[in-house]
């Protein structure tokens, strides 16, 4: 008698490749229902309140000319974003 093969292990791992595997663009050289819109959208000059872990020395850096120093952070991160 033939061994019969584990289907049962098959179709899990079907199941799973099928649950894992990202689907491909439908419209790559469209714009899509996705890219419609913006991700978020912001209202100009408002800024946002976040939590961010600075290195000791630089934040030193930004605060040793005293008051304004979060503009200072906010420009230079500005300037990296290429913005």
């Amino acid at each position: 008698m033939a061994r019969r093969r584990n289907d049962t292990r098959e179709a899990a791992e079907a199941a799973f490749k099928k649950a894992t595997t990202k689907v491909a663009d439908p419209f790559p050289n469209a714009q899509s229902p996705r890219t419609q819109f913006p991700k978020s959208q912001s209202i100009p000059g408002v800024k946002e309140t976040v939590s961010l872990r600075i290195d000791r020395d630089v934040l030193d850096f930004f605060q040793e000319d005293g008051p304004g120093w979060q503009d200072r952070i906010n420009a230079a991160l500005r300037k990296a974003a290429g913005k």
